[in-house]
């Protein structure tokens, strides 16, 4: 089940990896280093998420939950906030990213499939194994690769990288929403 847990909520890095498709100055290197760094901080998430567990007075689920609301809506917010800046400037059409993007971008997708190691350990506990980490950054990667080359066809290069962000995101705010629905029994 932990496994099962992993795989459908890492379905969000499918968009990432779309949009960071459709961003003409992002190489697939940038993507596997994203993802390396991804890997490293899923272990650290599981590797702490026993600890903090027993540390919070209150059901961890409030913090993930509430963590990945604010991960999506900030996701969404810096993709416009980054459009009306690239406008103002004159550079183009918002067709490339800069590398600070790229590198924000795979900050939000590490921290945020930390986040989700470490709900999955949480919900887990105490019977959590290493597969948990292990799952969720085979996952993104296996996600965000598959959506990286799709976004190199002809075919989805059609598709303006607004919606590969907005969908990204709100993908990480319906986890929060749902986190907190079944935190709160609603």
């Amino acid at each position: 089940m932990a496994i099962l847990s992993g795989l459908i909520v890492s379905v969000d890095a499918f968009f990432i990896g779309l949009s960071l498709g459709l961003q003409e100055r992002c190489k697939f290197l940038y993507l596997a280093l994203i993802n390396v760094f991804l890997f490293a901080l899923c272990m650290l998430g599981f590797l702490i998420a026993e600890e903090i567990y027993g540390r919070i007075a209150f059901d961890t689920d409030l913090v993930v939950g509430f963590a990945f609301i604010a991960l999506g809506l900030w996701y969404i917010l810096h993709f416009f906030v980054s459009e009306r800046i690239r406008r103002r400037r004159g550079d183009g059409k918002g067709e490339t990213a800069s590398l600070r993007t790229i590198v924000l971008v795979g900050l939000v997708m590490s921290v945020e499939a930390m986040l989700i190691t470490m709900g999955i350990t949480f919900l887990f506990l105490p019977g959590s194994t290493v597969l948990i980490p292990v799952t969720v950054a085979l996952a993104h990667f296996g996600y965000s690769a598959l959506s990286f080359y799709l976004a190199r066809t002809k075919y989805v290069r059609r598709i303006p990288p607004v919606v590969s962000h907005v969908v990204s995101g709100l993908a990480l705010v319906v986890y929060g929403v749902m986190a907190l629905v079944v935190e709160l029994g609603v």
